[in-house]
């Protein structure tokens, strides 16, 4: 008897079951991955699904899970179709932002090189971190929001620990978190929610 697999990709209908089926639905994917990709590099890591109205952020999100559900569990055609629904959502969202007048990312980096011949790459934000180039070096990269945590760390918790024996310093978030990341292994949108979601804030 042969054993049934359950993997997500082991589905005999699956995009990726024969090394046919998986280059022509990889080249779906990566068609869609490289307009996320300039993307991002254009408005910023995160950033264009902020500068659109809630209504078409929700649509984008839609088509993102959908995506990533066609990848994990679709065959061929499904794969190809949502590829190419994501790279329409993409473009709609560009649309949208420049329609509103929404700056595009100018990123700036400063580098400086370190002891043991790491350099420290220091950007804005994280949406300007995509601006590094490592080039065969070993860069590290930090956000002012970083140095500030760690600045504030070295003080603040360092004073608290000594005050405070056994305590310990929760870190604030300050970043607005991507909704798909709460969404694991999805098959469809009217998929009942994960108990051990954590609530929106938290």
């Amino acid at each position: 008897m042969t054993k049934q697999d359950t993997r997500p990709l082991g589905n005999p209908k699956s995009w990726a079951s024969s090394h046919g089926t998986y280059l022509s639905g990889q080249a779906a994917i990566d068609g869609a991955d490289a307009v996320a990709i300039a993307m991002e590099a254009r408005w910023g890591a995160g950033r264009l699904r902020l500068l659109v109205p809630a209504e078409l952020r929700e649509k984008f999100d839609r088509q993102r899970f959908l995506y990533n559900a066609a990848i994990w569990h679709g065959d061929l055609e499904t794969v190809r179709q949502e590829s190419l629904r994501m790279i329409t959502a993409w473009q709609a969202l560009s649309r949208a932002a420049e329609a509103a007048g929404s700056p595009l990312l100018a990123p700036e980096v400063w580098e400086v090189a370190l002891s043991d011949g790491t350099v420290a790459a220091i950007v804005r934000s994280q949406e300007d971190a995509h601006a590094v180039i490592a080039t065969g070096r070993r860069v590290a990269v930090y956000s002012l929001e970083e140095i500030a945590r760690m600045l504030e760390n070295y003080e603040i918790a360092t004073a608290v620990k000594v005050t405070f024996p056994g305590s310990t310093v929760e870190q604030i978030r300050r970043d607005i978190p991507d909704p798909l990341d709460r969404i694991r292994d999805g098959v469809s949108l009217e998929e009942t929610l994960n108990d051990d979601i954590p609530v929106f804030g938290n």
